[in-house]
């Protein structure tokens, strides 16, 4: 009995060192957020039969999440933007978003200098939960090579929490499985633990992640 408990609190300790790593940002501070509200998402730059796969895939990944997506967001109309181009240039050029986006041009000129293909920023509540995000993509050869399908579904896991900037580093949150993208099983238990009601919304302190590996469940 007591080797059983002991290889069960080695499992647990294990699983919350790889959910920290999820959330621990370069600078060594964890910091972790969940949407605070339903997600209402707007896809700008594409046709409507990619337009179909982003929204099914971001309705996927919230059900997934046992969170809410709603038609309109009282106060910012839609709140998950996300915005296709060929040329980050092209920003400078959407209206009035650089009243959501009011450091736009030394963002543009931030990512031509670093010749990025996608970024992301989010905005927060009074209580630390996501309140807003936009998601940035330039169509480089690179993400030219994704299917729509893999595209979605990977930018759809990546705005449903606040995942640290080096949490998909070494491993993509996606997998491939008989020539089609699925979300690997270990995220998609993160994502789901992260959206129990009895959770917080927002945390930044590394306690957290053993509250989250304890409700992941464990291999048989």
């Amino acid at each position: 009995m007591t080797g059983q408990m002991a290889r069960t609190e080695l499992g647990m300790n294990a699983e919350s060192n790889q959910v920290e790593k999820l959330f621990t940002r370069a600078d060594g501070a964890y910091v972790f957020a969940r949407w605070g509200r339903p997600i209402v998402p707007v896809v700008f730059g594409v046709d409507e039969a990619t337009l179909a796969v982003f929204k099914g895939a971001i309705e996927a990944v919230v059900v997934l999440a046992g969170h809410k997506m709603d038609e309109v967001d009282t106060e910012l109309g839609a709140n998950l933007m996300m915005f296709f181009c060929r040329d980050w240039a092209e920003l400078a050029e959407v209206p009035h978003l650089d009243k959501l986006v009011p450091d736009l041009g030394p963002l543009v000129d931030k990512l031509q200098r670093a010749d990025a293909n996608q970024y992301r920023i989010f905005r927060f509540d009074e209580a630390g939960a996501i309140r807003a995000a936009f998601v940035f993509l330039r169509m480089d050869a690179h993400l030219e090579a994704v299917s729509a399908d893999t595209l979605a579904l990977s930018q759809a896991v990546q705005t449903i929490l606040l995942w640290s900037d080096k949490a998909f580093d070494d491993m993509p949150p996606l997998a491939m499985i008989a020539g089609q993208s699925v979300l690997r099983p270990e995220i998609a238990n993160v994502i789901r633990a992260a959206y129990d009601p009895v959770m917080p919304k927002a945390a930044q302190d590394a306690s957290h992640a053993l509250r989250l590996a304890a409700r992941i469940p464990q291999p048989s």
